[in-house]
């Protein structure tokens, strides 16, 4: 059975960082990384990684967060640094293995002005 466990969520000031953990069990996954949700909007990508190390980035992050990924682990990351309100939501892991698609069950980032 496949679980992957997020941590990292917080508040933090505009301006700081915070950084994710995903820690997945149970299966090999091709691609891992983190979507996000926030108050009535629609769940967009913030950042994948594969197990090759190639990376996608939603525009809104790029050069501010930056993924990577403990293979040995089976853990992704997701370092945030300059945080504005805007990235407040809801941040999701997401991994993908042949025909399978998992979520985590989302940790809360609120950054405050």
């Amino acid at each position: 059975q496949v679980h992957l466990v997020e941590s990292g969520g917080g508040l933090v000031q505009a301006g700081g960082s915070l950084r994710l953990s995903c820690a997945a069990s149970g299966s090999i996954f091709s691609t891992m990384g983190w979507y996000r949700q926030a108050p009535g909007k629609q769940r967009e990508l913030v950042a994948l990684i594969t197990r090759t190390g190639a990376t996608t980035y939603a525009d809104s992050v790029k050069g501010r967060f930056t993924i990577s990924r403990d293979l040995a682990e089976n853990t992704v990351y997701l370092q945030m640094n300059s945080l504005n309100p805007e990235d407040t939501a809801v941040y999701y892991c997401y991994a993908r293995r042949i025909g399978y698609e998992h979520w985590g069950q989302g940790t809360q980032v609120s950054v405050s002005s």
